[in-house]
């Protein structure tokens, strides 16, 4: 099937692939939620789409969901979950094949799933991949910069993030404070829109939040009457974001409050963000999905504030990806880290040193070369910064969080940030 992809790809004009590719993938849809009778049309759905925070979101509402009794199915891009059973998502991708997403449906249909929580990309809309996928909970964590090389423009990134909205599920849950949200709060939902935030005219709205290094307190109010103690066990304002999210579409099911309050306390952690790594070490150590401009951002913000003493950053940028974050990142880095080390993320079939240029080129910019090393190989700049952090300092690794292999030069790697550490830190 690749290689009839590739040849389409040889012999059409762009324009002209896309529509093939278009028409192509919806019958591979088709074909695939017909083979399995359609297992998802008697569950309940909630789809969660946005640049950042889809996981951690989906972790939460899972959780709520589990803690009021529910059975409930889990397809996100770290990991897949039937009632209660979790599996490690080690396709590297958020939404699969159709032919695999499916058979995953049916999977869970067997074993009596009620409720599936879903994460949905832009790719999956343009491609069609959850056609056939009902819709109860439409959720948008935020539109930031992110795959322009596929989707050209952030106007034509949200109009592919639109597909879902557009499909009228009965609830809709918006960010408000995202600069998006009039973009996306011009679609009717089928019954009722909730927003989240700060803003005064959110509906799920943040009253109070205190904020440590292990987590945050935080008071919320939900349409002027529920009012919730948030325990959120991973720290950052963006944190209890997702939790604001995950509270809302728990509440438009008619979740409780007290399941509410204790499937967010549940999540101590989701694997690739924000991931601590305890060997004995005098520093900390976490290994985090980060890798568009805005997560990075929120993640060494938060850092930066929390760490202890010095914030010492593993980074590098995905290949054959949007080029124009790369040096954005750069700029980020250089605002918030203590010690940078540049190093190869994903290459697939891009030169890797070409990469590393563009993300040092922000850093130049920001005139941080000084504290600014290049290691290209990835295992050699993580040993590193170990080898640098003293007690109190913290090591972020960022980029891969959870990915369990690299392609790198069109070679596939077997890899994982948080065994590499783990690896390191045990041999001193």
């Amino acid at each position: 099937m690749k290689k009839v992809k590739n040849a389409i790809k040889k012999v059409l004009p762009a324009e002209a692939e896309k529509k093939v590719a278009n028409v192509f993938h919806f019958g591979e849809a088709v074909a695939a939620a017909a083979r399995h009778k359609f297992p998802a049309k008697d569950m309940k759905v909630v789809m969660v789409t946005g640049t950042n925070g889809k996981t951690t979101t989906v972790a939460m509402l899972a959780s709520i969901l589990k803690a009021e009794g529910r059975k409930v199915g889990v397809i996100s891009t770290a990991f897949f979950e039937i009632n209660g059973q979790r599996f490690v998502n080690d396709q590297n991708f958020t939404n699969l094949h159709p032919s695999i997403l499916q058979r995953k449906l049916a999977e869970m249909k067997k074993h009596g799933v009620e409720v599936l929580v879903l994460e949905v990309t832009s790719h999956a809309l343009m491609q069609h991949r959850v056609w056939g996928i009902p819709c109860e909970v439409a959720v948008m964590t935020n539109l930031t910069q992110d795959h322009l090389d596929y989707h050209g423009t952030m106007e034509k990134y949200a109009e592919a993030k639109a597909k879902l909205f557009k499909r009228k599920p009965r609830f809709i849950v918006l960010n408000h404070d995202d600069e998006w949200f009039n973009f996306f709060d011009q679609f009717p939902p089928g019954e009722q829109s909730m927003s989240y935030g700060i803003h005064p005219d959110a509906d799920t709205r943040l009253t109070g939040a205190r904020m440590h290094r292990q987590g945050s307190k935080a008071s919320v109010e939900i349409d002027r009457q529920v009012k919730l103690d948030l325990l959120v066990h991973m720290p950052g304002k963006f944190n209890v974001y997702n939790a604001m999210a995950a509270a809302s579409a728990a509440y438009v099911l008619h979740v409780k409050t007290e399941a509410i309050e204790a499937g967010i306390d549940a999540v101590k952690g989701v694997p690739g963000r924000q991931e601590k790594i305890e060997a004995g070490q005098s520093f900390e150590v976490l290994v985090d999905y980060a890798h568009t401009p805005d997560a990075f951002e929120q993640l060494l913000s938060s850092l930066q504030h929390l760490s202890k003493k010095r914030l010492l950053l593993v980074f590098g940028a995905t290949g054959d990806r949007d080029k124009g974050k790369r040096p954005i990142m750069g700029e980020v880095a250089a605002r918030y880290a203590d010690r940078i080390y540049v190093t190869d993320d994903e290459t697939y079939g891009e030169d890797a040193a070409s990469i590393r240029t563009m993300v040092m080129d922000g850093i130049k910019r920001a005139q941080a070369t000084e504290k600014t090393e290049e290691i290209a190989d990835r295992r050699d700049a993580i040993s590193a910064a170990l080898a640098e952090a003293k007690r109190g300092d913290t090591v972020v690794v960022t980029g891969m969080g959870h990915e369990r292999f690299r392609i790198t030069n069109g070679e596939k790697i077997a890899w994982n940030d948080g065994d590499v550490v783990r690896e390191l830190l045990a041999r001193g």
